[in-house]
């Protein structure tokens, strides 16, 4: 069964942190890449982050660039995303989405093929 979990979004304070989680199944992670996409209220659908699926290379939005690391276990089929000295401007939903193998070339949300449902992440204080 094809699907994507993510998990680990919630409420934190400006400064911060917390780790996403994106839980993949029904698929190999090496012939995709995975995506983190996040959407804030009235704002459009953003990259995030990604990683291949071919050689592990990663790619950031200068947004999140020194803040949030992208990486992947194989074993556990799970991408994961560790952000650090969150923002209020980092509010939103988090999604994973995948595509086939690209090195993570222009990645943006018409080109992936699965969502997750997303996950919830609130920076306030």
């Amino acid at each position: 069964q094809l699907q994507l979990v993510e998990s680990g979004g919630g409420l934190v304070q400006p400064g911060g942190s917390l780790r996403l989680a994106c839980a993949a199944s029904g698929f190999t992670l090496t012939f995709y890449d995975i995506a983190w996409f996040r959407q804030a209220p009235g704002k459009e659908r953003e990259g995030v982050s990604c990683i291949s699926g071919t050689d592990g290379s990663t790619s950031y939005a200068d947004s999140v660039k020194g803040r949030f690391t992208i990486s992947r276990d194989n074993a556990k089929n799970t991408i994961y995303l560790q952000m650090n000295s969150l923002k209020p401007d980092d509010t939103g939903v988090y999604y994973c989405a995948r595509r086939v193998g690209s090195y993570c070339s222009g990645y943006r949300p018409g080109d992936m093929n699965y969502w997750g449902k997303g996950t919830l992440v609130t920076v306030s204080s």
